[in-house]
């Protein structure tokens, strides 16, 4: 799918959410996120910004939403941008950007900020080496997470640091036309109902 479609914020939900459940969560690259998951307590944020200025502000709205919601309601967001910074260079230089607005808001400490894209690629690999697959998703997202969380989970998964390899073995184990078939099925989930306040605040 090319993320310059028009597609509708309930369309880039429904495949950003078949992306965690059967990549993140079903090859269990992240075993944090299935409790997040169940629980309901993340929020899908869908930017409409067409600029890194607009995404920058959007950016902002969103680490004072999750800074100021109950955990239990919120614990951790993705903001998804799919019609900006699809280029992943340029996408990896707003990072910087990113942190500086985390810093200027007074939440370095307390939120962090992780990354995820199609092109993504991990310093001193090619682009087409299998291992960068770990963090590709459907469309650029900024994942804001508590630091709080991370803490916790970590401290419940004493093998964390073990993670970053362990997804490398499985994904080379899944190969490119494992990953390929994999990518192509988040295409077919249908359309979740946008009327979820955590979506649409």
């Amino acid at each position: 799918m090319d993320p310059t479609e028009k597609t509708s914020p309930e369309q880039i939900i429904a495949r950003t959410r078949s992306w965690l459940e059967k990549a993140v969560i079903g090859l269990n690259l992240c075993p944090f996120a299935k409790a997040v998951h169940v629980h309901d307590q993340i929020r899908y944020a869908v930017s409409m910004a067409s600029t890194p200025q607009e995404l920058h502000d959007n950016l902002i709205s969103e680490l004072q939403k999750l800074n100021e919601a109950d955990p239990k309601e919120i614990d951790t967001t993705l903001l998804i941008h799919p019609f900006v910074l699809t280029n992943f260079l340029d996408y990896n230089d707003f990072l910087d950007i990113a942190d500086a607005a985390l810093e200027d808001l007074g939440l370095g400490g307390q939120i962090q900020i992780a990354s995820f894209h199609p092109q993504y690629q991990f310093a001193g690999t090619k682009t087409d080496d299998i291992d960068n697959c770990t963090n590709r998703s459907p469309y650029p997202i900024l994942h804001l997470l508590r630091e709080s969380s991370i803490e916790r989970a970590v401290a419940a998964f004493p093998d964390a640091g073990e993670i970053y390899n362990r997804n490398i073995a499985t994904m080379r184990r899944l190969g490119h036309e494992g990953w390929n078939k994999l990518n192509a099925s988040f295409d077919r989930t249908p359309a979740m109902k946008w009327n979820n306040e955590k979506q649409k605040n």
